[in-house]
């Protein structure tokens, strides 16, 4: 059993857990409400890359805490570093996810912001409370969706709920998700970790090379493109983060009032 966070995540922010064939990965930082910074990204790909290779691991569960899943990215802690090259920790963990092999599962409970909601979409599973709500809002900052959801949006809901869901970037609940089949099932928020936990526990003791070629095959048909898509975003995200409108709606975020887009 092992219960302690890797070392480039500061303050255990994130927290690893193993135990019964699964790795439980938690967002701990309830105070910011789980927003993720570069060095957990750092922590979540090399957990996740570590748990690939561990044949003591058959399957990795991503949780966050019964009020918030997470935020989405640290906007201090965005700007300071952010992901300009291919290898910045958010495309580290995102390529992570989206060629993650073995069953990956998903508790979300409260907000789910940004990569919150687009590390979903490379889920196999995923169990919501009632009080989840899940937003991409890249627009609204001025910047394009990431981990492929420009694809995967779209192929999940249909064109019409993924547009508005990333061109006006307004929350969803959990009832919407699991109707457009983002989720599972929904639980009360007490409920959701248990649950995924024990789901996961039950993915454990099937046979492992069966789980491994069954998700390769679901997966097969879409990889190459997910990953095409992935690099052409990440390539927009960059060059988009440099421009005036994501400067705007971030100095309106710091500062507390609209952005004024007027001029973009």
């Amino acid at each position: 059993m092992e219960n302690s966070p890797t070392p480039s995540a500061s303050m255990n922010e994130v927290l690893i857990h193993t135990e019964a064939g699964v790795c439980t990965l938690t967002f701990n930082r309830p105070q910011k409400k789980n927003s993720i910074t570069a060095a957990m990204y750092t922590a979540l790909a090399d957990a996740l890359q570590a748990a690939q290779a561990d044949p003591a691991v058959r399957c990795v569960l991503l949780q966050g805490h019964e009020a918030v899943f997470t935020a989405g990215n640290d906007i201090a802690d965005f700007l300071q570093q952010p992901p300009t090259t291919p290898d910045a920790p958010v495309f580290r963990f995102l390529h992570a996810i989206a060629g993650f092999p073995k069953p990956l599962l998903a508790a979300v409970c409260g907000p789910a912001v940004g990569i919150g909601s687009t590390l979903l979409f490379h889920c196999d599973l995923v169990y919501a409370g009632d009080n989840a709500a899940f937003s991409m809002p890249f627009v609204n900052l001025g910047l394009c969706p990431e981990a492929a959801s420009s694809l995967l949006a779209a192929r999940l809901m249909g064109h019409q709920r993924a547009a508005e869901a990333l061109l006006l970037g307004e929350p969803f609940m959990a009832e919407a998700a699991l109707e457009m089949g983002l989720v599972n099932r929904v639980l009360p928020p007490l409920e959701v970790a248990a649950h995924a936990q024990g789901v996961a526990r039950k993915l454990a003791l099937k046979p492992m090379a069966s789980l491994l070629e069954t998700k390769r095959l679901m997966k097969a048909g879409q990889t190459p493109q997910v990953l095409a898509v992935m690099a052409e975003e990440s390539v927009c995200f960059s060059r988009l983060l440099r421009e005036g409108a994501a400067r705007e709606a971030f100095s309106a975020f710091m500062e507390r009032r609209r952005p004024d887009f007027s001029k973009f």
